[in-house]
């Protein structure tokens, strides 16, 4: 049964700072119902909505198999998906930064620019799922430690990665004590055991997976078993259930710019999950089916505009071979060609190792690009010399503004939070 745990909050800090950040307190924290064993009853509507959902996830699958046999749509909605978790977080960076720091990083440069530093770091994390995870596998309490581990990689948190919270955090309020905070998690010492009851979870497959990937992404978040990183990390966790169920294997829908996008509705959705009493009362089974269909929609919605992107990069991809002119297939330049979409600022480096060409091969390729205005030469980090195919970044970046967008068109209603220009 789900409770409140009355506790005390007594501070050490010194002066200097104001009464109300030294003062203790009597606070109120959480402990949810375990999940393994749980019966969950949805509304006829909400079955509905995850039908509908795992059909669009598993048809974004099929029809995205001509661009994934290079990895194209799945690597550009991998680092969609990483940068919208992020934004919920507040790390905002826009494509074209982000895409050079990338192409820096690949070049031995030491970060200079922070935040890109840190979203690179969650594209790490989400690229580490597809390893961690098989389908049919076990979602581990190790796996989702090596997930955070990667996610604060190269971070000022980095030595936190990996590492379950002993001490007792909370959301809102002062940033010293819980006396006013809009939530406070699980006490310390109960985390450990409630993590591996998700997991178990994780395991069943007696849910549909889209209903097995809205519960346990609340229930992490609910327990919020990190100092830092948790959001990312329970967003990543999607992924890692619904690529073990089977139902998105290659191809991730960018989930969580959508959730960036409704993110009013999405806080109090979840907020809304944590009730108190018996998980068989009708305000938690409200709040639960009113969680589980946002997600579902949310699923819908992105599954719907990925899929227009790629029939728009498929167009764009066709466009490019037309410009070059004859291109010999399998050559260093049709390969870099194909996966140009996944990687529009690159450099003669990792368009080699792209294309699986020499070095020389690839740059000769480069160069063609070059003179055909396909690529336009960029310069990265101090003083290196990069190649950007501007027109692929455009492409997402109208990407990303729709995606920003409610009603998923810009013209009938602005993006929700910020995002690039209109190209």
């Amino acid at each position: 049964m789900a409770r409140l745990l009355r506790r005390h909050w007594e501070s050490d800090l010194d002066s200097g700072l104001s009464r109300r950040d030294r003062s203790g307190c009597d606070y109120d924290a959480y402990l949810p119902d375990p999940l393994v064993g749980r019966e969950f009853r949805l509304d006829a509507g909400t079955a509905a909505d995850v039908a509908d959902a795992e059909v669009a996830i598993s048809r974004l699958g099929r029809e995205a198999t001509a661009l994934r046999g290079s990895e194209v749509l799945a690597r550009i909605l991998l680092r969609a998906e990483s940068v919208g978790s992020s934004r919920i977080e507040g790390l905002e960076v826009g494509g074209r930064r982000l895409l050079r720091a990338e192409a820096a990083r690949e070049l031995g440069e030491k970060a200079t620019d922070v935040t890109a530093a840190e979203v690179l770091g969650n594209i790490d994390a989400m690229a580490g799922v597809s390893e961690l995870v098989g389908v049919g596998q076990p979602i581990t309490v190790a796996s989702l430690l090596e997930v955070h581990r990667r996610l604060l990689a190269g971070s000022r948190l980095a030595d936190y990665g990996g590492t379950i919270r002993t001490v007792q955090n909370w959301i809102g309020g002062s940033g010293y004590n819980p006396c006013s905070a809009v939530f406070v998690p699980p006490p310390p010492e109960v985390v450990p055991e409630l993590l591996a009851d998700l997991c178990a979870f994780c395991d069943d497959d007696g849910l549909p997976a889209v209903v097995q990937a809205a519960v346990a992404h609340a229930q992490f978040e609910t327990i919020h078993p990190f100092i830092d990183g948790n959001g990312r990390t329970g967003r990543a966790l999607i992924h890692m259930v619904l690529r073990r169920r089977g139902l998105a294997v290659d191809v991730f829908p960018p989930v969580s710019l959508i959730l960036a996008t409704w993110s009013r509705q999405y806080l109090a959705a979840l907020s809304a999950t944590h009730y108190v009493g018996s998980a068989a009362s009708e305000d938690a089974r409200v709040a639960t089916d009113a969680w589980i269909a946002l997600f579902a929609a949310a699923c819908g919605r992105a599954c719907a505009d990925a899929a227009d992107f790629e029939r728009r990069m498929a167009v764009l991809q066709a466009g490019w071979f037309q410009r070059v002119g004859p291109v010999r297939a399998g050559s260093a330049l049709d390969r870099l060609l194909r996966v140009l979409p996944a990687a529009p600022v690159l450099t003669v480096r990792s368009a080699a190792a792209l294309s699986g060409r020499s070095v020389q091969a690839a740059n000769e390729a480069v160069g063609r690009l070059v003179e055909a205005d396909v690529l336009r030469q960029v310069t990265v980090g101090r003083r290196n010399r990069a190649f950007e195919a501007a027109d692929a970044i455009e492409a997402f970046t109208l990407l990303e503004r729709r995606l920003a967008s409610p009603d998923g068109n810009t013209l009938v209603s602005p993006p929700t939070r910020r995002v690039p220009r209109q190209p």
